[in-house]
């Protein structure tokens, strides 16, 4: 093994090993080399953006928009351990993503039946006094939204083999299959309509002080190695640049948008590509993305 391979080996390991866990490599090959039907296939448009790099941006800016809405945003802060336990957090949403993507029917159906019986259980009051329930319907369809619309917008950046017109109506016609099982409705299934839903969550987002809090953990204080804080930064700068504009000031990030088209957006095209050369061919981001 030349010191090339050497390296690519040791910084791809790094990476998996801090999103995907221990047991990481053991669930990988569980998922992908499980004999039976998929529900997605190979040259399916969710498979393609789920395998690739730009996943670790997409999931970096779904954390941050979601957040903005306040009842979500309560649910997360109340009841996950994303603070004390922010890894394992991340290994059980990319493992959940891996099994629902790549999987089989049956293991991506009990992984979905074992989340819906989670969101059974989780409940509470926000801070403004208003109860949410994490099955709400209405919230469900939040997550899912915020979450592929940041997906696809980074795979549209950074994507290695980026999707065409009819590809892109694909991946969101793909991913409400999970989103209708997980209890969702009137879920988007082309890009024309997730926008749409997009815009008519607008009056109900904020920049509640837990939202904020979240930003700042992700951005400023997050809990990655000292080896790892310069990728992560150009990760997280290239997700901040993707935020739309009017969730800047809510959230407390920075709009310099000379700075983003240009530095940002190139050291984005960087770390991604180093980030994919660093996994190597035929290995699925989302096994190792958030």
């Amino acid at each position: 093994m030349n010191v090339f391979s050497f390296a690519q080996e040791r910084v791809g390991a790094a990476i998996f090993a801090r999103v995907a866990g221990e047991e990481g490599p053991a669930r990988r090959d569980r998922i992908h080399l499980a004999e039976g039907p998929r529900r997605f296939g190979p040259d399916s448009a969710i498979q393609r953006v789920h395998s690739d790099a730009s996943m670790f941006v997409g999931g970096m800016r779904a954390l941050l928009l979601q957040s903005l809405h306040p009842l979500a945003m309560a649910a997360v802060d109340q009841h996950s351990g994303y603070r004390g336990d922010p890894w394992g957090r991340l290994q059980r949403t990319s493992t959940f993503l891996a099994e629902t993507t790549f999987g089989t029917i049956e293991d991506a159906d009990r992984a979905i039946r074992i989340v819906r019986a989670v969101h059974g259980r989780i409940n509470g009051v926000a801070p403004d006094g208003r109860p949410y329930e994490a099955s709400d319907p209405h919230l469900l369809r939040w997550v899912h939204v915020a979450e592929i619309d940041s997906f696809l917008r980074a795979h549209d950046r950074y994507g290695a083999h980026r999707l065409d017109a009819g590809g892109r109506d694909a991946y969101v016609a793909d991913t409400a299959h999970v989103a209708r099982a997980l209890g969702a409705v009137d879920v988007p299934e082309t890009v024309a309509e997730l926008d749409e839903v997009m815009r008519s969550y607008r009056p109900e987002l904020q920049g509640t002080p837990a939202a904020r809090r979240t930003a700042r953990f992700i951005l400023v204080h997050p809990p990655v190695p000292l080896a790892l804080r310069g990728p992560y930064g150009l990760l997280s700068a290239a997700a901040v640049a993707m935020m739309p504009r009017w969730t800047r000031l809510p959230l407390r990030l920075p709009y310099l948008p000379l700075t983003e088209a240009t530095a940002v957006r190139t050291s984005g095209v960087v770390v991604t590509g180093a980030i994919r050369w660093a996994m190597g061919s035929g290995v699925p981001a989302v096994a190792e993305a958030p």
